[in-house]
């Protein structure tokens, strides 16, 4: 007992000498002091605490370049840790928290022999402007009489009917999502005027308008909204009308500013008043709004991919884009052609299937495939699960362990995961393999996660659709297609696939095209692509980025922002991106380090 006691101590003695040899440096502005408490191959990421960026440095040269950069301005101080920090596999892992001059932080350290491994450091709040919770929660009425007062629901109509008149908002969402809606709610509670135009009639459309067999494939835990988690009993993999209705609600108690049959028609940014003119069509009348901010969150994909094949004007039956599709109850005894073979293709073609349709898959390129149950065990499982919570792991938690490993390294954390997938599923596989589906597990088969981070696309969570596929229920061919006739999808082999419906589950252009649409093809370019690490694996070119692609941060465009990805990434990262508003929206200096470079227009 006295032997771990002694342990114990020694491993909270060593982390407490790092955070006071790392503060006591950084207080000197001693960069070099710095960069050798570090190993020789380390990773520091920031989420704006230093940077008033999202940025990861690597090795001891990036370490050093980020201090001189930055501990002056920062005052980075009170570095200690928040609970008794643990040792395995000669790595300490610790929890610590700090301030900075005008916020507090919180962080993660992997500390070896060698020094810091990674680091991570966040911001959470910034002094003076503390979210109204706890303690500082508000009383909710006005006790005693005064004459003119207006009642709760009164004062919520007089600042909706102002915004846009005698009063402008700081911060104009364009897209009212689960992203634009987890922003609303983070600025609503920081203060922040704004308004989140959606061209929907309500709030959580962009889910019931979707096929009617879409769900969710990440679990419930995954999937908190800020502040309002969902309730004990709500289903793991959530319905797409049950997300849309808890959307709905969500936007109306959590009292976001929500402009709904609002499209905006155009933007455009003046330098020198460093504002924006927003033209909308709200519901049939034109109003212009001034904000000096403007977040596009149109999700983590831009437009969608619609490919031109020869003989579209002459095909007799329908085509649209997976994203148009309406549900296969129309299409009982037709024959259907999907062309695509990722998470749309397989959801399509499954609840097809089940109308009794006769539905053929084109796959133009291999796709990963994890099937649901062992995805949820051995890949989310210690995060994001029953089993999680009951170790207490938090949904915070979860997501600060989640962005402690630098991208750089995450493909070694997943690689094992998925070697025992593979292994778990290997009859499942050699199904699929044995029907014809190519299948592959990443470029450096790191699997579904390291897809997604790097080009949002190539892989299908599978909930039954990969049995039709294997059994033939659902028919595979492979290959281009050469052109359309009046009534088949032919391939550049020469198949001839008869159709009455072809839908294109073809993907989605970068988000950069929504500026271009809505901004100019200038300042698209300028931004440059949205999304990817600059990994150089498929659909993900180089160079390095070290994170994602003009997301949640500052851009190369003044005053223009990013905002999407799945529920997960929207709850955790919008606090970031409302932090960088609230902040200039405060007149605090917010000096960017490290301004991402543009290397891909699209």
């Amino acid at each position: 007992m006295t032997q771990t006691l002694d342990a114990s101590t020694a491993v909270r003695d060593r982390v407490e000498n790092w955070l006071a040899g790392f503060e006591a440096a950084l207080t000197a502005g001693d960069a070099d002091g710095v960069a050798a408490l570090f190993a020789a191959t380390s990773f520091w990421r920031d989420l704006v605490a230093f940077t008033w960026n999202l940025t990861t440095v690597e090795n001891r040269d990036g370490v050093a370049d980020l201090v001189r950069a930055t501990a002056e301005a920062t005052g980075a101080h009170g570095f200690h840790l928040t609970e008794e920090p643990a040792e395995a596999d000669g790595v300490t892992e610790a929890w610590i928290a700090f301030e900075t001059a005008v916020g507090r932080g919180r962080g993660h350290l992997r500390l070896t022999d060698e020094g810091a491994w990674t680091l991570l450091t966040t911001l959470y709040e910034l002094k003076g402007h503390e979210e109204p919770h706890g303690t500082q929660r508000p009383k909710g009425v006005e006790h005693g009489v005064r004459r003119g007062r207006l009642s709760w629901e009164e004062a919520r109509e007089a600042e909706n009917a102002a915004m846009g008149g005698s009063a402008q908002p700081y911060v104009v969402v364009v897209g009212g999502g689960q992203g634009g809606i987890a922003l609303g709610a983070r600025l609503r509670q920081l203060g922040v005027p704004h308004v989140v135009v959606d061209r929907h009639p309500r709030p959580g459309d962009q889910w019931r308008s979707r096929y009617k067999s879409l769900c969710l494939h990440d679990p419930v835990w995954y999937d908190h909204l800020p502040y309002l988690p969902f309730p004990a009993n709500w289903p793991v993999f959530a319905p797409k009308d049950k997300i849309g209705d808890w959307l709905e609600m969500y936007t109306r108690v959590m009292e976001i500013n929500y402009w709904s049959s609002t499209t905006c028609r155009s933007a455009s940014y003046d330098a020198d008043a460093h504002e924006w003119t927003v033209v909308l069509d709200r519901d049939g009348e034109e109003v212009v709004l001034h904000p000096k901010q403007l977040v596009l969150a149109t999700g983590m994909s831009g437009k969608p991919n619609v490919p031109v094949i020869p003989g579209q004007d002459r095909f007799r039956g329908e085509q649209h884009h997976s994203s148009q599709h309406p549900g296969p109850d129309a299409y009982a005894g037709k024959r259907v052609v999907v062309i695509g073979s990722n998470n749309s293709a397989h959801d399509i073609c499954a609840a097809l299937w089940e109308q009794g349709v006769d539905v053929t898959m084109v796959q133009r390129s291999s796709t990963h495939i994890v099937r649901s149950d062992s995805l949820m065990d051995l890949g989310m499982g210690d995060l994001y699960s029953e089993r999680a919570v009951a170790n207490g792991i938090t949904t915070q938690k979860a997501d600060m362990i989640f962005a402690s490993i630098p991208y750089r390294i995450m493909h070694e954390f997943q690689k094992p995961i998925y070697d025992k997938i593979r292994e778990r599923d290997a009859e499942f596989y050699r199904r699929l393999e044995q029907a014809g589906f190519w299948l592959d597990f990443g470029d450096d088969e790191s699997g579904l996660f390291m897809k997604y981070l790097r080009r949002g696309s190539g892989y299908y969570i599978d909930v039954g659709a990969s049995e039709l596929v294997a059994n033939g229920d659902v028919k595979l061919v492979h290959g281009a297609v050469r052109e359309l006739t009046e009534d088949a999808v032919v391939l550049e082999d020469g198949t001839s696939l008869p159709a009455d419906l072809v839908v294109y589950a073809t993907g989605y252009g970068s988000m950069n095209g929504w500026a271009a649409d809505i901004i100019s093809q200038e300042v698209a370019d300028a931004v440059g692509k949205v999304w990817g690490l600059g990994s150089d694996t498929a659909k993900d070119p180089g160079p390095w980025e070290g994170e994602q692609r003009n997301m949640w941060k500052p851009t190369r465009q003044e005053g223009l922002w990013f905002h999407g990805g799945n529920l997960h990434q929207s709850r955790h990262y919008s606090l970031y991106l409302a932090l960088q508003l609230k902040a200039r929206c405060e007149g605090i200096p917010t000096p960017v380090h490290r301004l991402a470079e543009t290397h891909h227009t699209a």
